[in-house]
């Protein structure tokens, strides 16, 4: 992509905020057709998803994506994920941040899991774009209303797109990382190849950025638990009990299970961002992060040794957001354990789905570099209907 391309693509990002994406390729959006999970026929779980099936069904959360694309080699992006509204620094939201498998570089993980607050927006990008990332976060951050001479500390997690990216150039800067901050928005979240999404795999296939919610119903508190994920990771993908990698013969370590004239051993990572209006403290914030790898795992996935899998889960209750500084006790109103359960389940569904959402939306990205495949969905619908793994929430139970 020229220079001149990719600034007339900026130029539509106004445009196309509406519908999730900021800043995309022309071709990303020719080929933005193709059907989300539930839309054909892959419900997952028992509870309802919220109005856009999207972690913007929880009031306040804001996405907004940056891709970058440009000359033979250059197939990168950011997503970024602002938690609430108003100055995150002076007034923190609860958080946490789970490790499943720490083979990664997550800045800012530390000082969540001391102070069990964030203060910054979350950004999602490449492996080796983190620390640019990083500091054009920080810089943003002091234009903000409110903002002092503070440190900071900046959230920003990553996978390794290296297949079809040039990393090594670090390629997100400071008009990437403002653009995607502030093209921010509620509403639809875009899907697939884009955002931070844009070079990244899902079990050898493309995957990318994928989104889901769950709402609880009203005897179980009406809480809303909505999931971002970025997918980069192997296994053995199963869609609902459908063993896809096997019948696609696309799957872990299958060259050492049967002939294969070509292989591509993935072992990948994924971020996963899990909000929720549900009031709770940093400690069942973290409980709620570890039921997010329970969904992954559903999906095939075992978090393997170069593998970097992280969750960073927030609440966005106004109960338990507290005063960065006071000169007198805060007291907050929290859900006690027992009320839980619900939201685990919750989590574990939208986490699930989230993903297989990034693998339906994601489309074919290739470069100098290589290429990454989007799923033929075609063959994954023969493979979801041979296994009855569709419409559960009409067949089930019949």
């Amino acid at each position: 992509m020229t220079g001149m391309l990719i600034l007339r693509t900026l130029m539509l990002a106004a445009a196309l905020f509406a519908s999730g994406m900021s800043v995309t390729s022309l071709a990303q959006i020719d080929e933005a057709d193709r059907p989300r999970a539930r839309e054909a026929g892959l419900v997952v779980g028992v509870f309802q998803p919220g109005k856009l099936n999207a972690i913007t069904d929880v009031a306040g959360v804001r996405v907004g994506h940056t891709t970058y694309i440009e000359g033979d080699d250059i197939r990168t992006g950011v997503t970024a994920i602002i938690p609430a509204p108003g100055n995150l620094y002076t007034h923190p939201v609860p958080a946490w941040i789970h490790v499943a498998n720490g083979y990664g570089k997550m800045v800012g993980e530390t000082q969540v899991r001391e102070f069990g607050e964030i203060e910054t927006p979350i950004l999602l990008t490449c492996t080796l774009c983190v620390w640019s990332a990083a500091n054009a976060l920080k810089e943003w951050m002091y234009e903000q209303p409110g903002m002092g001479e503070h440190t900071l500390n900046p959230i920003v997690g990553e996978t390794n797109d290296s297949r079809v990216n040039n990393m090594w150039a670090d390629p997100i800067q400071k008009p990437q990382v403002f653009a995607a901050l502030n093209n921010a928005r509620s509403g639809p979240v875009a899907e697939g190849s884009v955002g931070a999404g844009t070079g990244t795999q899902a079990f050898s296939w493309k995957g990318g950025i994928g989104t889901s919610s769950r709402v609880l119903p009203e005897a179980l508190g009406s809480y809303t638990v909505g999931v971002l994920v970025q997918t980069n990771f192997g296994g053995a993908l199963s869609m609902n009990g459908a063993p896809v990698g096997r019948e696609l013969g696309n799957y872990s370590h299958r060259e050492f299970l049967e002939p294969v004239a070509d292989t591509d051993k993935e072992d990948g990572s994924i971020m996963i961002v899990v909000a929720t209006d549900a009031p709770l403290t940093a400690r069942n914030l973290d409980r709620v992060a570890s039921r997010a790898i329970m969904g992954l795992a559903r999906t095939g996935s075992f978090a393997s040794n170069g593998s970097g899998d992280y969750v960073v889960a927030f609440s966005t209750a106004p109960k338990v957001r507290k005063p960065r500084v006071s000169e007198t006790p805060v007291t907050v109103d929290v859900l006690v354990n027992e009320s839980m359960t619900p939201l685990f389940a919750a989590t574990a569904e939208a986490t699930e789905e989230a993903i297989y959402n990034a693998i339906f939306k994601a489309t074919t990205v290739s470069s100098s570099r290589g290429e990454l495949k989007a799923i033929p969905v075609s063959d994954l619908m023969r493979i979801l209907k041979k296994y009855q793994a569709l419409n559960w929430d009409e067949t089930v139970g019949q």
